[in-house]
């Protein structure tokens, strides 16, 4: 292409239409782009190898790993990704010789070069864009579960299926639309499995009050979405006399009961991912990045960011897979944290965050919530989630959730709730009206939920007095909006703005099938959503 790179994977993209030139908005080069598509092509070039072979397991966690690295706000650092296009490309090289002369459909076994699909007929590209993107999610969800040591083989074998169908050339319209909604069954299966995977290993998550002070003394911050280097954390700082700090999307660990009980785990330091540069500058301890959300850093903080998995930023220490956290504590006591307890707050001023609300908690009280709904307490529920970013007009779930009816009810997951979760909403029917569900992956819990419900009401899902509205940034809320329309629900609301790889043929099969509306404005929404138009 005439440009020195191209991607429009996130919510972000540069006029809405993707990111060129020398850096994205993300952060990352020209050059690093160019070696994330290379990796991905590789990655393609792995599944086409192991196509008609069942691949080792190897392969499995390098198609896991690749893809996850390619997911916005995740990896920086050029050297990593060439090491991991290297080890891609020497396990589908070994894989080569069992082809035979090649017997897979498209006859190939070299790499994908991603030019051809930035350049592809318009509706095919979009599609393409739409599956690649939902498994980059997926990916993370995977890996997750992984770690803990829960698979699924069906969900693994899909990331090969589709895979090759990114770098096929056949496939049309009506070979392309089957296999995007096929990806949204598999993410709920995955989700599933991960679901499972961290309640069996760390407990049914409970409701919990999480401080936002910050106790004089020596402290980590620990960032992203991987409950295991926690625990690992958690373990190797006890009685160091560091305590240690959730950030953005780990937040939902006070929930669980096997990471609760550490006493050092003490509350949650700021706010929302794309607020780090900020609230990082200077800070005197520490900061662990366990996943994605990572921004680049500044030079006030630089000599204290740590990576470990996945995530790589240059210059920045890694740890690696023996999750040996000496330099971090190191550093912890080096800094010595503040000399005073310090009392932050929510964007709206709060002081305290609760979370742990799960699919177990809702249910257990699911008399209570029928009783109102029939009785007329409850008028609705809104599903307000999903991404948070940086983009001027994420106040609008803010605002939404002000502006919503005394009487509903919010559920809310993902980092997005971090605009408005330290509001105090009241309680309704002897509920709290807001109600924090967990993490991104925690929408397998909502989708529970909700089935529940239409059970119980003897109505379908999109029957119910139920409205989702979702904010997305990357590519884990793609694979989630994709799980939901797999589920056939109907009426979301989707924002801040409609993503750039969505083609306005592929827009009008999704408005004509699925009613999603663009959000526009809270008021304007709200009175639509209750009929009030």
């Amino acid at each position: 292409m005439s440009h020195e790179m191209f991607c429009f994977q996130c919510e972000q993209t540069a006029g809405c239409s993707g990111c060129t030139g020398k850096a994205g908005v993300c952060g990352k080069t020209a050059n690093t782009a160019k070696l994330q598509d290379e990796l991905t092509g590789a990655l393609i070039g792995l599944a086409r190898a192991a196509d008609n072979t069942t691949p080792p397991k190897e392969a499995d966690q390098l198609i896991l790993e690749g893809l996850f690295a390619t997911l916005t706000n995740v990896n920086f650092d050029d050297a990593s990704l060439r090491q991991l296009t290297q080890q891609v490309r020497e396990v589908k090289n070994s894989l080569s010789p069992l082809c035979h002369g090649c017997t897979s459909q498209c006859a190939k076994n070299d790499g994908y070069d991603l030019d051809s699909l930035w350049t592809e007929n318009e509706d095919i590209r979009s599609l393409k864009s739409l599956l690649l993107f939902g498994m980059r999610g997926m990916a993370a969800y995977a890996f997750h579960a992984r770690v803990l040591g829960y698979e699924d083989p069906s969900v693994t074998s899909f990331f090969y299926k589709g895979l090759f169908a990114v770098g096929y050339d056949g496939y049309a319209m009506e070979d392309l639309l089957p296999l995007v909604m096929e990806s949204g069954k598999v993410n709920l299966e995955c989700m599933e499995l991960l679901d499972r995977a961290n309640r069996e290993t760390y407990g049914i998550p409970a409701p919990a009050r999480v401080s936002m002070t910050i106790e004089k003394g020596p402290f980590i911050v620990i960032s992203g979405h991987d409950l295991h280097d926690l625990e690992q954390l958690l373990k190797q700082t006890q009685g160091t006399g560091i305590n240690i700090y959730t950030h953005g999307e780990m937040l939902p660990a006070h929930a669980y009961p096997n990471l609760r009980k550490y006493p050092h785990l003490k509350g949650n330091f700021g706010t929302a991912w794309q607020n780090q540069q900020k609230e990082f500058d200077h800070i005197p301890a520490p900061v662990l990045f366990t996943t994605n959300c990572l921004m680049p850093v500044k030079p006030s903080y630089q000599d204290r960011v740590f990576t470990t998995s996945v995530v790589a930023y240059p210059g920045m220490v890694h740890i690696g897979d023996g999750k040996d956290f000496t330099p971090v504590i190191e550093k912890a006591l080096e800094l010595g944290g503040y000399d005073r307890d310090m009392a932050m707050t929510g964007i709206n001023g709060g002081t305290s965050l609760t979370t742990g609300f799960g699919h177990e908690a809702i249910l257990a009280a699911a008399g209570t919530v029928i009783e109102g709904v029939k009785n007329g307490d409850i008028s609705r529920f809104f599903l307000v989630g999903g991404c948070d970013g940086a983009r001027p007009g994420r106040n609008y779930y803010t605002e939404f959730v002000k502006q919503a009816p005394k009487d509903s009810i919010i559920l809310t997951l993902a980092c997005g709730k971090y605009r408005f979760n330290d509001l105090d909403l009241g309680t309704v029917a002897g509920l709290p009206r807001l109600l924090d569900m967990g993490q991104c992956n925690d929408a397998y819990g909502a989708v529970k939920v909700a089935v529940a419900l239409a059970k119980a009401f003897d109505c379908s899902v999109n029957d119910l007095p139920l409205t989702l509205v979702l904010s997305w940034y990357e590519q884990k809320a793609v694979c989630i909006l994709l799980s939901l329309l797999h589920l056939g629900i109907r009426n979301i609301y989707l924002g801040p703005t409609l993503p750039a790889f969505v083609s306005p043929g592929v827009l009008n099969y999704l408005v004509e099938q699925f009613d999603i509306h663009p959000v526009s404005t809270p008021e304007e929404d709200i009175r639509q959503i209750l009929g009030q138009q």
